[in-house]
């Protein structure tokens, strides 16, 4: 990021003046994913953010999983989160890091707030606790555990985490205030009986510290120097001072709020994500339709296009909705720019030049990109050759003037130009062959155009094209607005947001590397399947077409 993006990213700017002032030495921040599942377009904004910083200002940015909740968490996730968050380019620094880590050193943070009189175990019960917690508009009570003695609060606690009792038995609670107005202060809950396992730390703990009292400690266990978190944590923030204020931690991070990315057409809820993934809506965590940082990259977004949007749409103090054309926008801009082109035919009709000969074949070099050097590519011409369907017309129209048609000349993309002579129809009234002739033979543009083709058409030779798998995607959810207003989302889930159809592409393409997108020259833009393309059966995904769809704004 430059000195001019820090007008439209306030806590760069905040950064920046620190370290004019002296307040901080060097820049620290964290990402601070719980592994329950995969990171989606918002955590790219977050991880662009907090490893953005740290690049700008030459600090360092820690990853840093919360794994607090084994019950949903997973190694999947944990390896899923990780590749993202390389594969967007960044590094994080020394060696990835768990909240569970810090569970000793949090263990005995919970001892000191009871021999301080600030905890205490609390044997309500989850129903009777939600009735004394109180409302918004309606004061909590003191729980009738709340003055055990220090003795029997430590006592309790030991045996807690000796597992003598059944989950959800007690817990333990901060003593803080339950007539306060921020709810997250009425004696909030630090501990809970939960008997599983630990992805992390195995069967060592049947106690865990809730994500309220693991997250300030252990940015301050890590000297982080600006705590990064999305607007929701803001009314959190009091809870977290009064943790750092109470207890003999090395630092004091400072915590700033800024507004989460809202995506129309979207949902990035893991628990709905999760739902589409459960019940088979999506094929999986990484389906092209998915927002999912990993499905985006399998649909052929580029850490370049992803990183782009993010700094396009900047950071701000409020939440607010952004329109996904803007995320496209950044992506054609993208991939105009630097995807290699190539041919592929979709709706295939057979072109015959009779003026050749049957055995004829040359192979044709082109460049792969007009304008960067990315390398030529061969591609085999034959006597019989596919054009797509929509370009021949029978008749000449003024409406479609461009088009092939009887006595009309095109030219072919670094090919020659060809004259249709006559066409074949089938019994049922398809044109099924175009008879065409030669009428040049130099390859490539005429910039005098002494033959005046009518235009210029993609094609693949009949004989030495490869058919491939074309999978063609649209938007998952068809309302703007798919998680608001108390709908149930699933109610807008597109039934046809995935088609699959064929098409004839040039050998090579079947060669290309997995992840490699190509501009199929007037067709759109699609990327080698990560998971399945293989040379012997290609599969390309549409990443998106060569402009933006009128009509997908108007659904």
């Amino acid at each position: 990021m430059s000195e001019t993006n820090n007008v439209n990213n306030f806590v760069a700017k905040i950064v920046e003046e620190d370290l004019a002032s002296g307040k901080v030495d060097k820049v620290i921040t964290r990402f601070p994913p719980e592994p329950n599942g995969y990171l989606h377009v918002g955590h790219a904004k977050s991880i662009c953010l907090n490893f953005g910083l740290a690049e700008q200002f030459n600090g360092e940015c820690n990853l840093r999983f919360d794994d607090t909740n084994p019950e949903k968490e997973s190694q999947e996730y944990i390896d899923a989160i990780k590749e993202d968050v390389s594969w967007l380019g960044f590094k994080w620094a020394g060696d990835v890091r768990f909240s569970s880590d810090y569970f000793d050193t949090l263990f005995e943070y919970a001892l000191e707030l009871i021999k301080s009189g600030n905890a205490y175990v609390c044997s309500l019960k989850p129903e009777e606790s939600e009735e004394y917690k109180g409302d918004f508009n309606r004061p909590g009570k003191n729980s009738p555990y709340r003055d055990r003695s220090v003795e029997e609060n430590l006592d309790m606690f030991a045996r807690m985490k000796a597992g003598e009792f059944k989950d959800g038995e007690h817990a333990l609670r901060a003593k803080i205030d339950m007539a306060s107005g921020n709810m997250n202060l009425r004696d909030p809950i630090m501990y809970r009986i939960r008997h599983v396992e630990h992805h992390q730390t195995g069967d060592k703990w049947c106690i865990y510290p809730i994500y309220d009292f693991t997250h300030g400690q252990s940015d301050a266990l890590e000297k982080v120097t600006h705590s990064v978190c999305t607007l929701e944590f803001e009314d959190h923030r009091p809870l977290y001072d009064w943790y750092i204020d109470n207890l003999p931690v090395p630092a004091k991070p400072t915590q700033y709020e800024f507004g989460r990315l809202n995506l129309n057409y979207t949902v990035t809820s893991k628990r709905k994500l999760k739902k589409l993934v459960d019940e088979n809506v999506v094929s999986g965590w990484d389906d092209p339709r998915m927002p999912t940082i990993s499905g985006m990259r399998r649909r052929g977004f580029t850490p370049a296009s992803i990183r782009n949007f993010c700094e396009m749409i900047g950071v701000s103090r409020g939440d607010g909705v952004v329109d996904i054309a803007m995320l496209e926008h950044a992506l054609r801009s993208d991939l105009n720019t630097n995807a290699p082109r190539a041919m592929a035919v979709i709706k295939p009709l057979k072109v015959v030049i009779t003026s050749m000969a049957d055995d004829h074949y040359e192979e044709i070099t082109a460049a792969s990109h007009p304008d960067l050097d990315l390398g030529e590519r061969k591609m085999p011409f034959t006597k019989e050759i596919f054009i797509d369907q929509d370009d021949f017309k029978e008749e000449y129209s003024k409406k479609f003037k461009k088009k092939f048609c009887p006595g009309k000349r095109i030219r072919l993309r670094n090919g020659y130009v060809l004259e249709a002579t006559d066409f074949i129809k089938n019994d049922a009234g398809e044109i099924i062959q175009v008879n065409a002739i030669q009428v040049t033979t130099v390859l490539g543009e005429d910039p005098a155009d002494e033959v005046k083709p009518k235009g210029v058409l993609h094609w693949v030779s009949a004989s030495h094209g490869i058919e491939a798998e074309l999978r063609v995607y649209s938007r998952l959810l068809n309302h703007e607005a798919p998680d608001r207003g108390g709908e149930d989302f699933m109610t807008h889930v597109n039934p046809d947001s995935l088609s699959v159809t064929t098409a004839i592409i040039e050998p090579s393409l079947a060669a290309a590397a997995p992840e490699t997108v190509f501009q199929f020259e007037r067709e759109g833009y699609y990327v080698a399947d990560r998971r399945d393309h293989t040379a012997a059966k290609p599969v390309f995904n549409l990443t998106i077409g060569l402009r933006e769809d009128k009509s997908l704004t108007q659904q």
